[in-house]
């Protein structure tokens, strides 16, 4: 893995301020819902600018140069709104993998965070983003395993669409899987995509990783999954993201 420079650890009050960013930005949160007890099991920290613009205008700004330093204001801001929110389920953040040199810098600056603003290490999610291509493997697993001993549960977002797939799961088991949306539109009429699923099941089951369904949009998708025996999901049949606050949740009644 290449490395710019050994980054230094950034203060929650620097983080919170943009961390030296030339841009500014916000978060909005996504329930992640269990239907069986139908209760809200964790809201995604999902990045938005200022005025709600996506996070894909956001990320026109984050370089090789300012990786490190956009992450860690991800995690400080995600924490801070959470704890002002009180939100009492789990809460999701991304991370990017490529931006984390040495795990046990990085994360201090998310335990200083939760400590600042009082909101428990044991309720906090790290999702690896699939769809970012890794550089290396053994370096991602290691950041894993550092995370899972500190007591974070960790995720792999959007499984079946990114670089590495099936294989990224034989070389690090996370808690969580999340499948990505693309395997989840219109599974109710596609044969091929619910016997790749319920594979899927079957191997995260015998690894003890729980999984959640993305992307969830309309009732038959969610029937047809719940057939599968999937208890977690998150979708804009549920709620939509929401701009700094936490969204009503649609429960299809």
């Amino acid at each position: 893995m290449k490395h710019i420079q050994e980054p230094r650890l950034l203060g929650c009050s620097e983080c919170v301020n943009g961390a030296g960013l030339n841009f500014e930005f916000t978060m909005a949160f996504q329930p992640i819902v269990n239907t069986r007890t139908r209760e809200v099991f964790a809201q995604e920290a999902l990045v938005r600018g200022l005025n709600n613009e996506s996070a894909g205008e956001i990320f026109k700004h984050v370089n090789q140069d300012n990786l490190y330093r956009f992450d860690q204001a991800c995690r400080v801001k995600a924490i801070k709104l959470a704890a002002e929110l009180k939100i009492d389920s789990y809460i999701s953040i991304n991370f990017m993998p490529n931006a984390v040199y040495r795990p046990e810098l990085c994360i201090r600056a998310t335990l200083n965070a939760a400590e600042e603003y009082g909101f428990p290490i044991d309720r906090i999610i790290f999702e690896i983003t699939e769809g970012e291509e890794i550089e290396d493997h053994a370096h991602l697993r290691n950041i894993v395993e550092h995370y899972k001993q500190r007591g974070f549960l960790t995720a792999i977002d959007d499984f079946g669409a990114g670089y590495s797939g099936l294989n990224l799961l034989a070389e690090m088991q996370t808690n969580i899987i999340k499948l990505d949306m693309a395997l989840i539109k219109n599974i109710d009429n596609d044969k091929v995509r619910q016997a790749i699923i319920r594979a899927i099941l079957q191997v995260c089951d015998e690894l003890e990783i729980r999984v959640i369904a993305e992307g969830v949009e309309t009732r038959e998708e969610l029937i047809t999954l719940q057939a599968f025996g999937i208890e977690l999901f998150q979708g804009f049949y549920f709620a939509r993201p929401s701009f700094e606050s936490l969204a009503d949740i649609h429960w299809g009644d």
